[in-house]
């Protein structure tokens, strides 16, 4: 049997008693136990992948845990630092053969670690710039509007000095992760109703997400636009905000607890359908609530309701059928799996079968698509490295496909894969499936050379 190393025991393992983690759902002995260390998700891990510790593997995280409610390790920095290292990506998941819910055990991990662990103070200061920021869609909107202004101004200047080279590597990888923003696509709105084109065969509404309905509202209008030419009526919330994802990904529990009872509240009383989500780890969340609102007596009925009526914009596509026609559309396209559609989601043939409805469009998988491309939520921005070794890693096994396009269906995969693509001589576009569909449904051709990064040099 395989134990963490010994620097890590040493430093971190103490003569007392008593575990760890407070009564307030604690990892799971019995999902811990389910774990039997045979390794499988080794291959699978990202970090165990770039570092090769045991520490970095699922298997070790649970290691940790079970110390953690043993008493026998104590919740210190280097603790901590194994369960921040990790993705969530959720590989080990599916790689697994005992069937280990390393998802559960992760969400009940880090809740813990927030509550009982101060981090040090330039890390606190990171992490609430971000959540002041990226949760709040009017906030980002403001910061985005000013993004636009600083790629037309001062970018130029800052890449011709070299000074954007010297920053710290946080402050480079938010920098470079922002997309060319267009003001208008930043402050326009999706329509609260969309009438469906024929018979109405699904009333659905779309999650508009929050990063997502700011630097990506052309993929908000083009499934709103598909989806009421397939049948639907669609109605979009205007005052929806995030549902949680972000806040729940890193342990900030009554955050992502709260936002996720707004969005309940934003949508159950439009008697839908379905509710339609185009971001995997909004998707991914959302069909949780059940699970993390069970102890919510209000709330835990509905969300287990909400839960089930959410569906990935893939998995609607494939339910209903197509009745609009499609164009041709000539090209080869790398279909890249989000971690939280393929892994959390379960959704992976859904993506590649809706492409596939599109006449001439041939789609390819990528070498390593288990392995996550580094975006993970906010993890390119608490850790940049790990995270550029990942994406650039993903970039260049999509590059081995010789594609014409991209296509992923998550919001941070677009922007991780995105800020490599830049870096090559041999860069294609990247789209949202749901934009491929929708060029297809009205005859209108992708472009096929890649955009410029805005200011670059």
């Amino acid at each position: 049997m395989i134990q963490p190393s010994d620097a890590f025991v040493s430093a971190s393992i103490l003569d007392r008693q008593g575990r760890v983690f407070d009564d307030h759902h604690p990892p799971e002995d019995e999902l811990i136990s389910d774990c039997v260390h045979c390794g499988f998700c080794l291959s699978s891990c990202p970090t165990y992948q770039l570092w090769g510790n045991e520490v970095d593997s699922p298997r070790g995280r649970i290691y940790l845990m079970k110390a953690g409610n043993e008493g026998t390790i104590e919740l210190d920095d280097a603790f901590v630092q194994s369960f921040d290292n990790c993705l969530g990506c959720l590989a080990c998941t599916t790689a697994c053969p005992s069937g280990v819910q390393y998802d559960k055990l992760i969400t009940e991990v880090r809740p813990q670690i927030e509550r009982h662990h101060r981090r040090r103070l330039p890390d606190r200061v990171w992490r609430a710039m971000i959540f002041a920021l990226f949760p709040h869609p009017d906030r980002l909107r403001v910061a985005a509007v000013a993004g636009a202004v600083y790629q037309r101004t001062l970018r130029p200047v800052l890449v011709r000095s070299g000074v954007l080279g010297r920053l710290p590597k946080k402050l480079q990888a938010m920098e470079a992760l922002l997309p060319p923003v267009r003001i208008g696509d930043v402050m326009a709105r999706l329509p609260e109703r969309t009438a469906a084109t024929g018979p109405v065969r699904r009333r659905v509404g779309i999650v508009t997400g929050c990063a997502q309905q700011v630097f990506f509202h052309d993929v908000n209008q083009a499934t709103v636009r598909v989806l009421a030419a397939e049948g639907c009526e669609v109605f979009a919330p205007t005052h929806q905000g995030c549902c949680g994802a972000l806040s729940e990904h890193v342990g900030r529990e009554d955050v992502a607890l709260d936002q996720a009872r707004r969005l309940i509240d934003d949508f159950e009383p439009l008697g839908l359908d379905a509710v339609v989500t185009n971001v995997a780890g909004c998707g991914a969340n959302i069909k949780e609530y059940g699970h993390l609102l069970r102890d919510d007596p209000v709330y835990a009925e509905r969300a287990a309701a909400f839960s089930a009526k959410c569906r990935d914009i893939s998995e609607v596509l494939d339910e209903l059928g197509p009745v609009a026609d499609r164009h041709p559309i000539n090209a080869r396209v790398a279909y890249h799996d989000a971690c939280h559609l393929a892994h959390g989601q379960q959704v992976r043939s859904q993506p590649r079968a809706a492409l596939r409805t599109i006449p001439g469009l041939e789609v390819c998988d990528i070498p390593e698509s288990e392995i996550c491309c580094g975006s993970a939520g906010t993890y390119n921005l608490t850790n940049p490295e790990p995270a550029e070794q990942l994406g650039r890693r993903k970039v260049a096994n999509i590059a081995t496909t010789h594609p014409d396009l991209i296509a992923t269906g998550n919001a941070g995969c677009l922007l991780q894969v995105r800020r490599y693509l830049a870096e090559r001589d041999d860069a294609v576009p990247l789209y949202h499936p749901i934009q491929l569909i929708d060029f297809s449904i009205r005859g209108v051709q992708p472009r096929l050379d890649p955009p410029k990064k805005v200011g670059a040099q």
